[in-house]
């Protein structure tokens, strides 16, 4: 796809824009099927084991739900999924004020805290716990940083919490979650 003859500069510049467009769309689309594979992968594993998972999640608001329950027979394994959204339905749902008041919202406590409150509440084998700020500042929680993720998986066989802390990069939301499920998926294909 030469541009020379009759093409002026901006169109050969569009052709070039066009191509390297598609181009990233077959790479992201693989990218995604690659990721439903693993995380197709993590629902059959837990099928098999006889495993149960929740998740808790307050910035990714049910993403990550949504990311195992569009895989088939995760119905089998998929327990439960709260959104809280706000500190109130974190509380009334078990978490400690005394941690968010200490550490705040947003911190790797109050996120192992989200994990292992969803596991106990809906009595899974794993709990997936998630807080954040995805490029917005809190009014209500001034504190953390604006970008910073934090992930939280609780394995109730192992009294053991995974965690990580993740930095979005996006200022598109549904970019941010992407990024958190992403990771979240790979932290799941380790450790079940």
């Amino acid at each position: 796809m030469a541009c020379s003859g009759n093409y002026s500069f901006e169109k050969c510049k569009n052709i070039i824009i066009n191509a390297f467009k598609k181009v990233f769309l077959i790479i992201y689309v693989c990218y995604n099927m690659r990721r439903g594979f693993i995380m197709k992968e993590i629902v059959e594993k837990l099928i098999k084991l006889n495993k149960t998972i929740s998740t808790m999640e307050s910035c990714t608001g049910g993403y990550v739900a949504n990311g195992i329950t569009n895989i088939p027979g995760a119905s089998s394994v998929f327990m439960f999924g709260a959104i809280t959204y706000s500190n109130d339905y974190k509380i009334k749902m078990g978490v400690s004020s005394e941690d968010i008041e200490e550490y705040s919202v947003y911190s790797a406590i109050v996120a192992n805290d989200m994990s292992k409150t969803i596991c106990s509440y809906t009595n899974s084998n794993y709990g997936i716990g998630i807080t954040g700020k995805l490029n917005k500042s809190d009014p209500n929680n001034l504190s953390g940083d604006d970008n910073r993720v934090y992930i939280s998986i609780y394995s109730k066989d192992e009294d053991l919490f995974y965690n990580e802390e993740i930095i979005v990069m996006y200022s598109d939301r549904c970019r941010c979650k992407e990024m958190v499920f992403e990771k979240v998926v790979e932290m799941l294909h380790k450790i079940i």
